[in-house]
């Protein structure tokens, strides 16, 4: 079992290596104050230990935070000082005061529903209470702590204090119980892989089948111990693991394997230093060692060893130590036939254990002094037997007390689970409900917008034959316009350059003469070649306009589709090209596709993007054409928006073309959308399938 800590004695020592609480408990409660507070009436300015020069100072300075607390008007404050102040108060050994702030922090936890804070002031109390040999309060406390910490589902808390009931079970000896108890907290911690409370539990199962005398399952547990302790990596002295093999040792004694105990017993001896770092766990050691020897007869410094170890524990004040080694003596002395040494050896052991309240080693000497004193065996063995039948009374009215609490919260936990089975059902239930109504909306939503999407597909196949429609229609035009200039080529050639030869020929004729005739002729062909001079510069006049003005058909489905899109949605549409390309020359699909992709587009801008302007840019571009549509709108989430219809339908199109596309938007800044597709000529189209 592990070792009580004077906590009185100790408090420098806590305080300078930040030890928070002894035994397996944690707690944020006691961890450093900042000494940088400035307020000099703080409760925190208090607490901290800084401002404390002695152990009667800092008990002056509790007083002070324990009043300053008192005038707190927030009870969630007050719970939080009281916790904090009780727990100091249990580290300066004040038991009235603890208890009085203990029962503060218990009521306001309780009153503000902190069950976390509530937990830990039973748990606070469950220590205090163990640590003062109140075995059945002790145990109350820490079911009620584990009760709370475990409808918290917090399974290291719950493990830790489930270890606690285990050590307040094998002290009473309810070893079975507390085998049971510990196991449950070891599934626990197994999957939280916390070692050292691990190596605490698998220790305390060692102790336990010790007790029960189930000496191999004991050495399973404690190799057990030693491992978790390993992987722990917190035993730097090493003062844990020379525990466990003295513990170890022990199993081998009660085993009868008294060369293995001698063995276990003189590692520990022999450690470095052990003496001066671990004196206890030394005189422990050495009087095991001796006793050993003892039992197997080896009588050689045996006594000497008792001696110095009955020395020692004299010294530290060990005196349930000082009644163990006296008994050994006592032992020792009837080995060799001395019953007067035996008989004085075995009354200071009497004597010892009375003081110390040790009944287990006050009978021990009862029976041993019944085998020495034949004369008063009869004495010794009635006092034996009462004590005994006393102690067993007291030990079943206790483990009886352990089951009636266990049982109270067992009922308690089975009826939280109805409760949350209940709650499940009914959160079911309405989960179910909303399931059931989501999907009824669902697929009323899913129909509206199914048959949405059957009228646009439907529109957008008639906008499809529209357009190959105005493409024909423009491709006729355009036809009749070649067939227009190849007229007025012919007019141009067969007409009047006809008319200008016959005129040059006749002026050669006519150059050397100067009758008034020929003048006349002359003035004559002057006046024709005037008229074709002015006929000339029309029809050239005519054919430059043309040619500067010069429209292609595509561009101008774009820009009768930009204006269609202005006209009916008011939104300002600005429209520029590169004239660098031949735009009526690219291949048909591909100007059926971007004339598909800009109307989607511009389409968006308007039920989607909510915009007022839209900028419209085609670009060439390393043998590639750009459409970049920019709009004003309100944008969206990349990251969440979603790819609709008309998203896809661009996708699909663009696959074809072997084409990409990139979106750019964010909320509030609008949305860019640039369209990249490889430029085909209808001369290179044609080749290519030639």
């Amino acid at each position: 079992m592990e070792k009580k800590v004077n906590y009185n004695f100790l408090f420098y020592f806590i305080f300078f290596l930040q030890v928070i609480n002894s035994g397996c408990k944690d707690t944020s409660i006691g961890i450093k104050d900042s000494p940088t507070t400035p307020a000099n009436d703080s409760i925190t300015y208090w607490l901290s230990e800084e401002n404390s020069s002695s152990v009667e100072d800092y008990s002056k300075n509790l007083s002070k935070a324990y009043d300053l607390a008192l005038e707190e008007k927030n009870d969630s404050l007050k719970s939080k000082h009281f916790s904090r102040i009780s727990y100091y108060y249990s580290l300066v050994g004040d038991s009235l005061q603890f208890r009085r702030s203990n029962n503060i922090a218990l009521s306001l936890s309780a009153k503000i529903r902190d069950s976390n804070a509530l937990a830990n002031n039973h748990w606070d109390l469950a220590f205090f209470l163990e640590d003062h040999a109140v075995e059945d309060s002790a145990y109350y406390h820490y079911s009620q702590a584990e009760k709370i910490f475990r409808s918290l589902k917090d399974d290291y808390s719950t493990a830790r204090v489930l270890y606690s009931l285990a050590k307040v079970q094998a002290d009473i000896k309810d070893y079975t119980a507390s085998e049971v108890t510990t196991i449950e907290a070891i599934e626990l911690l197994k999957p939280l892989d916390k070692y050292y409370y691990l190596f605490l539990c698998y220790n305390n199962l060692g102790s336990v089948t010790n007790a029960l005398n189930e000496y191999d399952k004991a050495l399973e547990y404690y190799d057990k111990a030693l491992f978790y302790l390993d992987k722990s990596k917190i035993d730097s002295s090493n003062r844990l693991r020379n525990t466990a093999i003295n513990n170890i040792g022990m199993v081998y004694q009660a085993k009868g394997e008294i060369k293995k105990a001698l063995e276990n017993f003189e590692k520990v001896i022999k450690v470095d230093s052990i003496y001066y770092k671990d004196i206890g766990l030394y005189t422990q050691a050495l009087s095991n060692y001796a006793q050993s020897k003892n039992k197997l007869g080896d009588t050689v410094g045996v006594l000497n060893s008792f001696k110095k170890a009955l020395k020692i524990k004299d010294s530290v004040g060990d005196n349930r130590g000082l009644a163990l080694t006296n008994y050994e003596i006592a032992e020792y002395y009837l080995n060799i036939k001395d019953t007067a040494n035996a008989l004085t050896f075995a009354q200071t052991a009497k004597q010892i254990s009375e003081q110390t309240s040790n009944n287990r080693r006050l009978l021990e000497s009862l029976e041993l002094m019944a085998k020495v004193d034949p004369q008063n065996s009869s004495k010794y063995t009635q006092e034996y037997i009462k004590l005994n039948d006393s102690l067993i009374r007291e030990e079943r009215s206790t483990r009886n007390k352990f089951t009636r609490i266990r049982f109270e919260t067992d009922e308690f936990i089975e009826q939280n689970e109805l409760l949350t089975r209940q709650r499940q059902l009914w959160i079911g239930i309405a989960i179910a409900l909303f399931v059931l109504a989501a999907f009824i909306l669902i697929t009323i939503d899913q129909r509206r917008k199914n048959q949405k999407l059957r009228f646009e597909q439907a529109q957008q196949k008639a906008n499809q034959e529209i357009f190959n429609l105005l493409l024909a229609q423009n491709k006729k035009v355009e036809e009749g316009k070649q067939l227009e200039k190849k007229r007025i080529s012919e007019e141009l050639h067969d007409g009047i350059l006809g008319q200008m030869l016959g005129i040059r020929l006749i002026l050669s004729g006519l150059n050397n003469k100067t009758d008034s005739d020929s003048v006349l002729k002359r003035s004559d062909l002057l006046k024709k070649l005037q008229g074709l001079e002015e006929e000339i510069r029309t029809i050239s006049h005519e054919l430059s306009r043309a040619s500067q003005e010069k429209i292609h058909n595509f561009i101008v489905s774009i820009e009768e589709l930009v204006k269609t899109i202005q006209d009916s949605s008011k939104m300002k549409c600005h429209f520029e090209y590169d004239q660098k390309i031949d735009w009526d020359q690219l291949k048909g699909d591909i100007k059926i596709n971007i004339y598909r992709i800009v109307q989607e587009s511009l389409q968006n801008c308007i039920k989607h993007a909510k915009a007022t302007k839209v900028d419209l840019l085609f670009q060439s571009e390393n043998e590639h054409v750009k459409i970049i549509i920019s709009d004003n709108g309100v944008g969206f989430d990349q990251k969440k928006g979603k790819r609709g219809i008309g998203l896809k339908n661009i996708n699909s199109r663009l696959d074809k073309l072997k084409g990409t596309y990139d979106i750019q938007s964010e909320i509030g800044e609008g949305t860019k959308v640039t369209v990249t597709i490889p430029c085909i000529m209808e001369e290179q189209a044609e080749a290519i399938h030639a």
